[in-house]
């Protein structure tokens, strides 16, 4: 196993000499571990050999030469007992503090065999590009891939073990268990629907849907602002940021500007009605509120693309460029009827064309390995019902959207339909209407009418109209809440 020119980029020794260090002392695993796969090493026993090591250390047990020799093959070659071989491995071990930087060129060398054969694909589909294809769709191609080795750092694999999945699962229950709320996934800030949720979790595709007027986007923003203000990293032994809490938010905002967007984000925080900002109607205090607030809100990690007439496929390649550059841990899209299909395919009715963007919009939440919160319109035949409260069968266009969607919340404000059907002032009718509005008046409910991972129900927050904004409902020592 001697290295060659004519063979990709590696290092068969320092595979060795880190190999050595794990078996001579196994404390050197865990200085590896969070950035470092079998899928890096380019001798395929080495990789075996540490996938071994792990599964092994992970449950307590020793890795020695004598305990990993049940579960590989007897012989590295027909001239060379694998005892032997684990046997020199060991007596050639690196410093258990060099470790890391072992491991991290490792990983390089790895990396770098990822981008020679990412050329080499890249050359293929240029060359073989069918007449159908368009020059967007040949990029979209090479940067998903390209995206792929940027975040797994050249492993290459998408096959994982069961052992590997059980490791994930756990050290996601170990970081709920000590995050504050204990929640599992990204806290939308919004306790009682965090309850119910466990937070928004990673690769989920989330609808927000609802009828005009009911909050939608009020919602998505107060969300946003929640996730993007109580973010909190740290960098992991690999020099990788990771997210502790809250996150980064990308939005794309297809229908409002960034600066009305911003304008809603600043009303809300400053206490200062959003149109009176527009118009100027405000105070000298009000607006040195405003002042210090924008300060504060200038260093939140939201950032807004709110490019018009957007397709799909533009849409997850800024998504990934975005990731890439600065990192993502939420995505949200206001809202899916306004994105169409991707260039090129061809004629498709709406249908269709829901179907495919809803299908991408989920695969691009499992590939960025975030939550991507996708607002939605729904069907009229809400306003022709009695009770007014959307259900699944409401979400217009396509069934795909209830099919690809991991969660589907839908936002409702009784008083917005009270306020439409006010009977004649001095009428019994309308004495009951006051009572019917006084009890509504301020409070919104959102309903989760499809939860893969937990229980479907309603939960009711406050609603300050003025300023556009959600918040959870003040409860009495009695659990009732407080009007």
């Amino acid at each position: 196993m001697t290295e060659q020119t004519t063979l990709p980029p590696h290092n068969i020794e320092l595979e060795q000499a880190l190999l050595g260090a794990v078996l001579t002392n196994n404390d050197a695993y865990w200085r590896v571990s969070d950035f470092l796969d079998p899928g890096h090493f380019f001798e395929p026993i080495h990789g075996k050999i540490f996938e071994t090591m792990a599964s092994l250390i992970r449950v307590g047990k020793a890795a020695t030469p004598v305990t990993l020799k049940t579960f590989l093959p007897e012989k590295l070659t027909p001239d060379l007992p694998m005892m032997a071989y684990l046997a020199r491995v060991a007596s050639e071990a690196v410093s258990v503090l060099n470790a890391p930087d072992f491991g991290a060129q490792i990983r390089y060398l790895a990396m770098r065999r990822q981008l020679l054969t990412f050329a080499d694909m890249v050359k293929s589909v240029a060359s073989d590009a069918g007449s159908d294809q368009t020059g967007t769709d040949l990029i979209e191609i090479a940067e998903k891939e390209l995206f792929a080795i940027a975040e797994k750092g050249g492993s290459g694999t998408g096959v994982h073990s069961f052992g590997e999945a059980l490791v994930k699962a756990v050290d996601m229950a170990g970081k709920a268990y000590q995050r504050d709320g204990h929640l599992s996934g990204t806290a939308t800030g919004l306790n009682d629907l965090d309850r119910q949720m466990g937070g928004m979790q990673r690769s989920d595709l989330i609808i927000l849907a609802g009828r005009p007027a009911m909050g939608k986007t009020s919602l998505a923003t107060n969300i946003a602002y929640r996730v993007a203000s109580s973010f909190r990293s740290q960098f992991k032994t690999d020099g990788t940021e990771e997210t502790v809490d809250g996150g980064r938010v990308l939005f794309f905002s297809l229908e409002m500007s960034s600066e009305q967007l911003a304008t809603r984000i600043l009303s809300e925080q400053a206490e200062v009605a959003s149109s009176d900002i527009r118009r100027g109607r405000i105070r000298e205090d009000q607006f040195q509120k405003i002042v210090d607030t924008s300060n504060a809100l200038t260093r939140l990690p939201l950032f807004i693309d709110d490019t018009g007439g957007m397709n799909i496929a533009q849409l997850c390649a800024r998504a990934r460029r975005q990731k890439r550059q600065s990192g993502v841990d939420l995505i949200i899209v206001d809202y899916l009827q306004l994105l169409s299909g991707s260039a090129g395919r061809g004629p498709q009715n709406r249908v269709q064309e829901l179907t495919e963007i809803t299908t991408a919009l989920k695969a691009l939440a499992k590939e960025l390995d975030v939550p991507v919160m996708a607002l939605s319109q729904l069907s009229r035949q809400v306003e022709s019902r009695d009770d007014k409260r959307p259900q699944l069968a409401d979400l217009r266009e396509s069934g795909s959207i209830e099919q690809d969607a991991d969660v589907v919340l839908f936002v409702f404000r009784e008083e917005y339909y009270l306020r439409l059907k006010e009977p004649k002032e001095g009428t019994p009718e309308h004495l009951a209407w006051q009572g019917q509005i006084e009890q509504a008046h301020g409070r919104a409910e959102v309903i989760i009418g499809k939860q893969r991972h937990g229980p479907t129900g309603t939960v009711r927050l406050a609603f300050e109209a003025w300023l556009t904004r959600f918040s959870d409902i003040k409860h009495s020592t009695s659990g009732e809440p407080i009007p």
